[in-house]
């Protein structure tokens, strides 16, 4: 190759060269900077997975959530919380009281993964009623876990009444339909005997009565639990109530001789409905009157204690056991089963009375001892008596026989 040949291939690879350089530059510095974002990112990731700090956003979201819910880190310190979680004794700042709810943050964070538990937890401090409260905890870091509550105990409640309900009324009503079909029988094939028909015909219409009063008594009960309000509240008269209750089992007491005696503190008032009330003390009466021997006395005494009425029906029947007396507001619960048949009871009274108090923000206490007699007390809170004057009707003006005058409209008024 000639020397003017070898220059021009040397000119050509100078700039070559140059290029390679320049891209390897280039390559080589976008490799540091990806090697640097990516430190830097991954620091980053570190420090939030680190940190205890609650990620924004986080707390806004707490502050509009109607169930209870809070963040906490490793050591159960509790960092955000929503307003409606300080019901179950957790405050920001503070390490969670409950270990179950500490076990169930300890899960998720170990395992990476959110969990859900049902567990029990009191709302306030003892004697608070433990509550059965659905737990979800979530983690949201290495340090910190999300935990949702809600409290399903009326949920529950409600299914399990249900459920029990169903159940025992569909056996109360085996008894009484069976008896009827079994004497409907009898009737037929007595057709011929005038005597027995009468016989099987009474029989039969004691168990329509008993069947009519169980229906009534299961609808009563249900209408009280399917609402926890009450629809035609009023100013009720203590004495107005004592008094039908008292008239309605007039009769029962008449043939069972048993004496009903009222008394104590007159013009006492609460707020509620009167139907339900008189339901309530009339179902009280009833055991009385039922449980009470012969030529006995059934007491029912009005009194205040302070702003609460109290309403005391007393027998000196036969008592309740100590051990039965936690039972007997349960539905169909009967302490003396063999009487309670005797007497056409439906084991629903007492259950009756319980719901229709708490409906109206009242208790009912028992006092019983085996042959001694029983106290029921309702205790219902204290209402003003209402204006009387204000509401009764102003008597309207005579004519001149006797007949009522109609209002003459005034000027500029229509009639």
């Amino acid at each position: 190759m000639t020397p003017g040949r070898r220059l021009y291939a040397g000119g050509m690879e100078q700039p070559q060269l140059v290029l390679l350089a320049l891209l390897a530059g280039l390559l080589v510095g976008a490799a540091v900077v990806g090697l640097v974002v990516a430190a830097l990112r991954a620091r980053d990731r570190s420090l939030a997975q680190t940190s205890s700090e609650v990620p924004e956003g986080v707390e806004a979201m707490l502050g509009a959530m109607d169930d209870p819910a809070f963040v906490c880190d490793t050591s159960s310190t509790v960092l955000a919380l929503s307003p409606a979680a300080e019901v179950f004794g957790v405050h920001a700042g503070e390490v969670i009281a409950s270990e179950e709810l500490k076990r169930v943050s300890r899960v998720a964070r170990d395992t990476g993964s959110g969990i859900a538990e049902n567990l029990r937890l009191r709302r306030g401090a003892a004697p608070a009623e433990p509550r059965l409260v659905a737990v979800r905890a979530t983690p949201i870091s290495a340090r910190l876990t999300l935990l949702v509550l809600r409290d399903i105990t009326e949920h529950e409640r409600v299914e399990e009444m249900r459920r029990d309900f169903v159940a025992n009324t569909s056996h109360e009503l085996k008894t009484p339909v069976g008896a009827v079909s079994l004497l409907a029988e009898a009737i037929e094939s007595a057709a011929d005997d005038p005597a027995q028909v009468r016989h099987f015909s009474s029989r039969l219409q004691a168990e329509v009565t008993r069947l009519a009063a169980l229906v009534n008594r299961i609808l009563s009960l249900s209408r009280l639990q399917a609402s926890d309000e009450l629809r035609d509240v009023r100013d009720v008269s203590i004495d107005e109530v004592v008094t039908a209750a008292v008239e309605g089992y007039a009769i029962q007491a008449d043939a069972a001789q048993v004496t009903v005696v009222r008394g104590g503190t007159k013009g006492l008032w609460v707020r509620g409905e009167p139907q339900i009330l008189t339901e309530a003390v009339g179902n009280l009466v009833a055991n009385a009157i039922a449980y009470s021997p012969v030529g006995s006395k059934v007491g029912v005494g009005i009194k205040l204690d302070d702003t609460v009425v109290e309403i005391a029906v007393t027998d000196r029947g036969i008592g309740i056991p100590e051990s039965d007396q936690h039972r007997v507001f349960e539905r169909f619960y009967r302490a003396d089963q063999a009487r309670s048949r005797r007497t056409g009871g439906t084991g629903l009274g007492l259950s009756i009375v319980k719901h229709a108090v708490q409906r109206h923000g009242g208790e009912v206490r028992l006092w019983s001892r085996p042959d001694r007699g029983s106290t029921f007390t309702i205790r219902l809170p204290m209402s003003e008596a209402p204006d009387l004057e204000s509401v009764r009707p102003k008597p309207r003006r005579k004519g001149r026989k006797g007949s009522a005058t109609t209002p003459v409209p005034a000027k500029g008024d229509t009639a």
